[in-house]
């Protein structure tokens, strides 16, 4: 019984070497040969400075930030861009104001404050930045009503 056991874990290693080998021989990187230890050559803290926006493909789409991010702060306890944007400084900054959908809870109960789920903003909003895409974008937006 031992024997079958020993046998069976390994030709199980065996299987498993020999798929992930094969898997590597296969895998093409959208890096192309760079490794993933290496750095980018694109510096995302170096964006276009304050440029126009970049319009938006589809409805809903978060806008791109036209300004540098380096150094700005977004904690659980202090959210840098809300400086700018929350719907108090908006207008005397001269930046565009939060979204009336980002003081709502799933629900769509109003809040005195961001909502915690929209209070990352980094998590939809990145940078804009002309570089050229690692893979070309075949995306056609929909036709507006």
């Amino acid at each position: 019984m031992k024997l079958i056991h020993a046998a069976a874990l390994l030709t199980g290693l065996l299987l498993c070497c020999a798929g992930s080998a094969a898997a590597q021989e296969t895998l093409r990187s959208e890096r192309g040969n760079a490794s993933i230890e290496e750095e980018s050559k694109v510096n995302m803290f170096r964006p276009e400075a304050d440029k126009e926006s970049i319009p938006r493909n589809y409805a809903r789409q978060p806008p791109l930030v036209p300004h540098s991010i380096r150094g700005y702060e977004v904690t659980q306890n202090f959210n840098k861009c809300m400086d700018c944007h929350s719907a108090e400084r908006a207008e005397a900054t001269r930046a565009t104001r939060v979204g009336k959908s980002h003081y709502l809870t799933r629900e769509d109960k109003k809040l005195p404050n961001i909502s915690p789920r929209r209070y990352f903003c980094l998590q939809c909003h990145v940078p804009q930045f002309d570089a050229p895409p690692l893979v070309e974008n075949v995306y056609k937006p929909a036709a507006k009503r």
